[in-house]
């Protein structure tokens, strides 16, 4: 699976569909295309609850051209926040805003974007969905309904013990 474009959406079920819509009709892409934007999260791999926003993670060079990128293009948007957040010791800039029905969560490192955790998590997840089909995909659904995040649920359900953060990347050479 190819995560790097959002064609994919285009085909996929009725929310990916419209999250399709809004980012192409705000082209949200397009304004954050120079830091290498990926849509991650659980959009994109079928195990969306009703309030899952759109995360997208991006590559920055510059932290202070990123920012302003974020607010030039997003800042009039409802309810903007951006903050700086120290996350396993990386600096990372996180924005969110709310365009149309879905929340936005635009998220930057100074990390490649296919090298960041967010990207890796969604190959990984996608992979172990695609190997144990539907029920591991409704078994996550339902985690999540009960309040778990994407990576706790996906260890919960496949019994793993320890970081899921980092268990879930021991998947990765499989």
């Amino acid at each position: 699976m190819n995560f790097e474009n959002i064609d994919y959406l285009q085909f996929g079920t009725a929310r990916q569909r419209k999250a399709d819509s809004v980012l192409v009709n705000n082209n949200v892409f397009s304004k954050l295309k120079r830091f290498d934007p990926i849509l991650a999260g659980t959009i994109p791999i079928n195990i969306d609850i009703e309030n899952s926003d759109l995360d997208i993670i991006c590559y920055f060079l510059d932290k202070q051209e990123f920012q302003e990128t974020i607010v030039d293009n997003f800042g009039t948007e409802k309810n903007f926040i951006i903050r700086e957040r120290l996350i396993s010791g990386t600096l990372s800039i996180v924005a969110n805003c709310f365009i149309e029905e879905f929340e936005i969560e635009i998220f930057g490192q100074n990390i490649p974007t296919k090298q960041q955790f967010a990207y890796r998590h969604l190959v990984v997840e996608h992979n172990l969905l695609m190997k144990h089909g539907d029920k591991l995909r409704q078994q996550i659904i339902e985690l999540k309904r009960q309040g778990y995040k994407t990576e706790p649920a996906f260890a919960l359900a496949l019994g793993l013990t320890g970081d899921p953060y980092i268990e879930l990347l021991k998947f990765e050479s499989q």
